[in-house]
């Protein structure tokens, strides 16, 4: 299926990869690759969103209707993928996120990677 490039920010249905026998699929992923990057590769950068989930560093709680998202879900930072286009279903679900979300996403991608993060 052809798409346009996916934003920062929004959220996209995915095929995440390694995850075959996942009942879930596609699971709604928000794209946190640079806009730039993505209209010039033919893959970008995603952290799924699951519906529910432990909260903790490396995640980050949404409230329903957050990107057009229908209800409360959590992100799973330390999930963070590179997943090529084709894995893309269909997208995107609303609006992207908002600025101060994509901020405490990135805050909890580098905790999983090991940064101390106030």
């Amino acid at each position: 299926m052809q798409h346009r490039p996916p934003r920062r920010g929004e959220v996209w249905f995915v095929h995440t990869p390694g995850r075959p026998g996942d009942p879930h699929q596609p699971r709604p992923s928000l794209v946190v690759s640079a806009d730039a990057r993505n209209r010039v590769t033919e893959h970008l950068i995603i952290i799924p969103i699951f519906s529910t989930g432990r909260l903790g560093p490396t995640r980050v709680a949404i409230v329903a209707g957050t990107g057009r998202l229908p209800h409360d879900s959590v992100l799973f930072c330390e999930e963070i993928a590179t997943i090529d286009w084709d894995f893309l279903e269909d997208g995107p679900l609303g609006p992207p996120m908002p600025e101060a979300v994509l901020e405490e996403v990135i805050r909890a991608v580098r905790r999983a990677l090991g940064d101390v993060v106030v």
